[in-house]
Formats: structure tokens, C-alpha cells, sequence
């Protein structure tokens, strides 16, 4: 092994060492997550207080897609939404420019309402590539000369327009299931229906979280 290599080598063990993890006990099995607070700061903070908190702990999974995500860490087994702290600021750009992660396949990543900068403490599990959900980022220049979505193309659009809107925003994706992603896939391949307030992609048995603890 070259040194490059091998500083690389020693450089991702000690990363990998350094990142916070989550074990979520659930009653259909365990996983674990592991957290990147140098690419989303701020996220990771948020979601390990409400690990911390004890906030996850006898919340369901109450939205699963197969084809999407699982997404959970709001409702009590009785369909009671959790009061949470104020909401966090969004962060998926400076996250995506810092090397964070992107909406793949086994990513958690932040619920949120249409407004950009509401996430509390609902996350999802994306449980396949969800290339539309990752930010956009937004091309040097005020005016920005030339600016591609969805394969319109805009000219000379002003930066604080781009900045400001909520569609090219995204959604923070700040870790990744480490252990037991057959257990999510478990998850995701629940029959599903009405529940509580939610006329459909609820499982029709309950997914409970047991326990999220942080490993030290």
C-alpha cells in the first residue's frame, strides 16, 4: 500500500471513529446510524438531543413507502404527535459542500413541512436513491448567468431569488445506516393503510421504536 493510500486509510478509520452512532431498537429488529456532525452540524445536534432526550423512544414509524423511505420519530403508538423543540435552520447546501451525504439508499435525513427551515425531530431513512430530494446548489455569479432545474433553463435569474426558493432547498441527509439495513428493509415492506389521522402508508402493524440510544 502507496503512503497516499495509506494516509487515506488512516484518515476515513479515524472519521469513522470519530462520528457519533445511534442504535434504534425497534419491534421488528435493531439498526444503527452513524452521524456526520463536520458535514451538518447543526442537524446532528438537533437529533442527538432528542436522542438524548429520550424524545424517540416509544415513537412509531407512521409513513412507509416502499419504493421512498420510512419516516418516523413524531407520533406516540396512539397516534399522539410529540411536542418538540423550535425548529432548526437548514443547512443541506453548506452540508453538500462539505461532502455530506445525499439522499441514497440507507441515508436519514430530516423531515420537514414545505417551509425549508421547519425540521424538528421527525426523520426518514431513504430506502432507495431519492435523487429529487437532495439540495441544488446554486452557480457562482449576481445575476446567475445560467441556471439549469428540471430541465428548464433560466438566464441572468438574481441570486436571492435562487437562494430564497423553497424548492431548491432539498432535504438534509446527515448519516447512514451502518448495521442492520435488512431490518429497514423490513420496515419498508410492511402492508400498509389508514391510521390515526393518516388516510394511507401507515403500517397496518405498528413499528415502534423501543429505544434510541447514542454509543459512546
Amino acid at each position: 500500500m502507496g503512503l497516499l493510500a495509506a494516509a487515506n486509510l488512516v484518515g476515513a478509520l479515524a472519521h469513522a471513529q470519530n462520528s457519533p452512532r445511534v442504535r434504534f431498537v425497534t419491534s421488528d429488529g435493531e439498526f444503527v446510524v452513524e452521524l456526520y456532525p463536520d458535514k451538518a452540524p447543526k442537524t446532528v445536534e438537533n437529533f442527538l438531543q432528542y436522542v438524548r432526550d429520550k424524545h424517540y423512544d416509544g415513537t412509531i414509524f407512521h409513513r412507509v413507502i416502499e419504493s421512498f423511505m420510512i419516516q418516523g420519530g413524531g407520533f406516540d403508538a396512539q397516534y399522539r404527535q410529540k411536542p418538540t423543540r423550535p425548529p432548526i435552520a437548514h443547512e443541506g447546501r453548506e452540508a453538500l459542500a462539505r461532502g455530506g451525504p445525499l439522499n441514497v439508499n440507507g441515508t436519514i435525513a430530516m423531515a420537514r413541512t414545505n417551509d425549508p427551515n421547519s425540521a424538528t425531530a421527525q426523520f426518514f431513512i431513504n430506502v432507495k436513491d431519492n435523487d429529487f430530494l437532495n439540495p441544488t446548489p446554486i452557480p457562482p455569479g449576481d445575476p446567475v448567468p445560467r441556471f439549469e432545474y428540471q430541465g428548464r433553463v433560466f438566464e441572468n435569474v438574481p441570486r436571492a431569488n435562487l437562494l430564497a426558493a423553497p424548492q431548491l432547498f432539498g432535504y438534509v441527509a446527515f448519516g447512514k445506516v451502518v448495521s442492520g439495513l435488512d431490518v429497514v428493509s423490513k420496515i419498508k415492506s410492511k402492508p400498509t393503510g389508514a391510521g390515526g389521522p393518516f388516510p394511507t402508508d401507515v403500517p397496518r402493524t405498528p413499528v415502534v421504536i423501543v429505544s434510541a440510544t447514542e454509543l459512546r
